[in-house]
């Protein structure tokens, strides 16, 4: 029997309208074969028996049965029968019985009209098998594991008490019982709006004596760890053959792939493990409130000419205006096709573009560079210079001070003046942005060899001397920068002039006087080429660096390639250098208010790096940590050093060298994209790189002290919250951004956002006001998300540093235990070994006599030991002594 479906024009055909033709007192019909076969060679695919097509065809008789099936017992509203079998069974369904009946004829009919019945009881007959004792066996439940035995204990002095339980409900009579009110029914009903028909119902009854549910509070005290393992059930290959060739097998495969198809459709149709407890009340919520905890778009920023499919590689915020922040873009070439496209690259500018919220449309200010930029950094004491790496190695400045004004009024281009311009035909006209060249780039032959994958500025208290010492900075200006690539070298550059006078107060005092009057020259000077100011004029295509170091690898011969790198000191420290000179506090304040008068419409320029004095016979300060972090491109971490040591090997009195790093470890595996301290905590560092992350302690050399599992995606970009300890960003290559909280949970994130359908390059977050974080997104098609960041993420709970110095102090902890405890199993294991070896040698050393000795020996104290083990169980008398 198979189940068919006959829509109404199949039924007008073959004259087996429902309950016209066919009903449930009549519902079979006789249809041709041959009728069948013309009807699926006119209408083909569209005829009603085209998925039975093969039985029809196969059917020895001449005609096919078909049954009306109101009920969809089997499915469908018709089924087919496809054997002669089934259809004599169906048409005839008292078999040869019936056949007997009919052949008595008309004179059986008269005396069964007449016929008396008498009833007789039915006689027991054996039971016969049918087959179904199989589904018995299946739905009996058999106690396959061993019984759990339980014990309850009470006072001595209650044995004996009598114990009365009682079956209760909880209705409305609970409080006349003495129960508590509390006790609520929860009754089942008949629910009106859902009326499903059961087409097929499995049950199962088993006949169980009654029991009555009783529950007993007990004060647990003692827990005890148990624990439960369950051993796999293992066939050789043989039997699984055999048992995949067997009868049963097959029977079980046929009946249960329909169950497992319908499971299949259901888990298509809808979501059987959504929990909908997660989305309630999501409706109640107000943008902007406390309970939000996603990320808002709050901008975007592309252009269609400078950015667009092209890869954001740095992102960086103003330090001083709040809503600019720039970004610089590369093409997304790899080295064949740089190659093949060396001409249209040269054509096409290299360039910084500088946002503002003001005009989120239009670039307020353009950088050019010799070529694509992939790091920059703003000074962070004069914002107005730009400091970057350049793809072929080249470290490159720019000088925006004469449009700093720009940058911080309201409105940039469209202010009035650009209002008042018209066009010729009435078109729109956009407003011109200003095209920076750099001022400065260093010398090619001096430079890195490869990419410069970081660029960051010493902090403005202190300044590195040619040997790597750090010295004080009395005048507060930042003049030197750091900068790492992936030909295994470390840079510090000094922007200042190459040849200084001598570092005496005199002389200070005289650079600070003498200051004006270069500004003053410089105004009255030919006008400048290209527009580019002429303050770092002594450094272009001349730029040496103060100090090169190399990363040599700790453990084999070669370099380390690093990719970025982290300082210990932070910008802004006042507490390195003790007391200042009073003379020298006396110079600043001359280089600060000494002024020039200047031509009328002039403004000038407040630059001073080229005269900042050099480090030269300045106080060492031995408090500032030498210290720092590289992260390299096969994903190692290492801790290395930028002071300089004397060289013991060759024993000169000049011979200085660069030790090598104290450690490197490679938990990453990917090239390290990431590598910050953490705001609060300056010993506390976040790695990230390949499909982890891990966190550091500055001092443990054994390892991060937290290191994530490999996630689904490859991690790109990361950076720590600014306002909570314990809370950082992770920029993923599908485009999501994951938000981590070190005290919630550290095995999955707190919160998964989709922000970009491109990969994340860069996560840089920023305060602009108390009620005001932001975070700037980008991709590697050239936009640049800026996302709210909600109040949650934002607001530090009490105590919040306490507790993650308290999760920092355990992870430690725990480090160091288990350090020890490897130390001491290694010890154990050596112990053990040398033992081993010991009784080695000591059985070599032995006759054979020896030997049967001590296997006697042995034997005998086993056989006085099973004697007493058996005596102890009562196998064996004990042997009374002889009187």
């Amino acid at each position: 029997i198979v189940p068919l479906f006959m829509a109404t024009k199949s039924q007008e055909i073959y004259e087996c309208i429902c309950d016209e033709h066919v009903t449930e007192d009549n519902p079979y019909k006789l249809i041709k074969k041959a009728d069948i076969i013309q009807d699926m060679k006119m209408r083909a695919a569209i005829s009603d028996f085209h998925p039975v097509k093969q039985l029809v065809l196969d059917y020895p008789g001449e005609e096919l049965l078909i049954a009306y099936d109101p009920d969809f017992k089997f499915g469908q509203n018709f089924f087919l029968c496809t054997t002669e079998e089934a259809k004599m069974e169906h048409l005839h369904p008292g078999g040869a019985d019936a056949e007997g009946e009919d052949g008595a004829g008309e004179e059986g009919a008269e005396e069964e009209d007449n016929a008396v019945y008498v009833y007789k009881p039915p006689e027991a007959k054996e039971w016969v098998t049918q087959g179904s004792q199989v589904e018995v066996e299946d739905e009996i439940v058999v106690d396959t594991r061993d019984k759990i035995r339980f014990r309850a204990s009470r006072v001595r002095k209650e044995f004996g008490a009598p114990i009365i339980f009682e079956d209760r409900d909880a209705d409305t009579s609970a409080a006349e019982q003495g129960l508590a009110a509390s006790c609520l029914a929860c009754p089942s009903y008949a629910d009106t709006n859902f009326t499903i028909k059961k087409a097929e119902l499995d049950n199962a009854v088993q006949a169980v004596p009654e029991l009555t549910d009783g529950s007993s509070q007990t004060d647990w005290k003692h827990p005890v760890t148990a624990s439960v393992q369950y051993e796999p059930r293992i066939i050789s290959e043989e039997e699984a053959k055999v048992a995949q060739q067997s009868e049963e097998f097959k029977q079980f495969i046929q009946a249960s792939v329909p169950r497992f198809e319908l499971a299949l459709q259901q888990n298509t149709i809808m979501d059987v493990f959504f929990d909908d407890w997660t989305v309630l009340g999501e409706e109640d919520t107000n943008f902007g409130s406390k309970s939000d905890s996603h990320l808002k778009e709050y901008q975007s920023f592309t252009d269609l000419q400078y950015s667009k499919d092209k890869t954001v590689t740095c992102v960086d915020w103003h330090p001083q205006i709040k809503g600019v922040m720039a970004v610089a873009c590369c093409e997304r070439l790899t080295f064949d096709e740089r190659i093949d496209n060396a001409n249209k690259l040269l054509m096409s500018p290299s360039l910084i573009l500088i946002w503002s919220f003001a005009d989120p449309i239009h670039p307020q200010l353009l950088l050019e560079g010799p070529d694509d930029i992939c790091c920059f950094k703003f000074c962070p004491t004069n914002p107005n210079i730009v400091a970057g790496g350049c793809i072929n190695g080249q470290l490159v400045l720019w000088d925006i001070t004469e449009y700093s004004e720009k940058l911080s009024s309201n409105r940039g281009n469209n202010s009035k003046a650009s209002q008042k311009k018209a066009a010729m035909f009435g078109e729109e006209i956009q407003p011109e942005t200003p095209t920076i060249r750099y001022c400065a780039v260093s010398a090619i032959e001096n430079s890195h060899r490869n990419i410069i994958s970081s660029v960051d500025w010493l902090p403005d208290h202190y300044e590195l001397n040619r040997f790597g010492i750090p010295v004080e900075n009395r005048l507060s200006e930042c003049c030197q920068i750091m900068t790492c690539g992936t030909d295994g070298h470390v840079m510090v550059w000094d922007i200042r002039a190459p040849k200084a006078p001598a570092n005496t107060k005199d002389q200070q005092i005289v650079f600070c006087c003498s200051f004006s009057a270069d500004i003053q020259a410089e105004k009255s000077a030919p006008p400048r080429p290209f527009g580019v100011s002429q303050v770092f004029k002594h450094l272009d295509l001349s730029w040496k660096p103060l100090l090169k170091l190399s990363m040599a690898k700790t453990d084999s011969s070669g370099d380390y390639s690093p990719l970025k790198f982290s300082l210990a000191e932070k910008q802004g420290a006042r507490d390195h250098g003790g007391k200042t000179d009073l003379f020298y506090l006396y110079a600043v304040l001359v280089f600060q208010f000494t002024t020039v008068p200047q031509p009328a419409g002039e403004k000038p320029e407040t630059t001073g790096m080229s005269k900042v004095p050099s480090a030269k016979n300045q106080r060492p300060l031995e408090c500032i940590a030498t210290n720092y972090f590289l992260g390299s491109e096969d994903g190692e971490v290492i801790y290395a050093s930028f002071k300089l040591e004397k060289d013991n090997e060759t024993g000169k009195s000049n011979g200085i060298t660069l030790p090598k790093p104290t450690w490197a470890v490679a938990p990453h595996d990917g090239p390290v994209n990431t590598l910050q301290r953490n705001p609060f905590f300056s010993d506390i560092l976040l790695s990230v790189g390949g499909w982890t992350f891990a966190v550091w302690k500055e001092g443990v050399t054994s390892g991060a002290i937290l290191q994530s599992a490999c996630a689904p995606k490859l991690y790109t970009a990361g950076h720590w919250s600014t306002t909570r300890p314990a809370v950082f960003f992770l920029g993923t290559k599908d485009g999501n951004v994951e938000v981590w909280d070190l005290l919630d949970r550290t095995h999955e994130p707190l919160l998964v956002q989709n922000v970009t359908a491109a990969q994340v390059t860069q996560i840089v977050p920023w305060v602009v006001s108390k009620k005001q974080h932001l975070v700037a997104v980008s991709d590697n098609v050239g936009t640049l998300h800026i996302l709210e960041i909600p109040w949650n993420l934002r607001h530090p709970a009490s105590g919040e540093k306490q507790a993650v110095e308290g999760f920092f102090d355990r992870e430690i902890q725990r480090i160091e235990y288990f350090d020890k405890k490897a130390v001491v199993r290694a010890n154990e294991r050596s112990k053990e070994m040398d033992k081993k070896k010991a009784q080695q040698a000591k059985v070599e050393e032995m006759t054979d006599d020896a030997l049967m000795e001590e296997y006697k020996a042995e034997y005998d104290s086993y056989k006085q030991l099973e004697k007493k083990l058996l005596q102890q169980l009562g196998l064996i008398e004990e042997e009374k002594p002889e009187i």
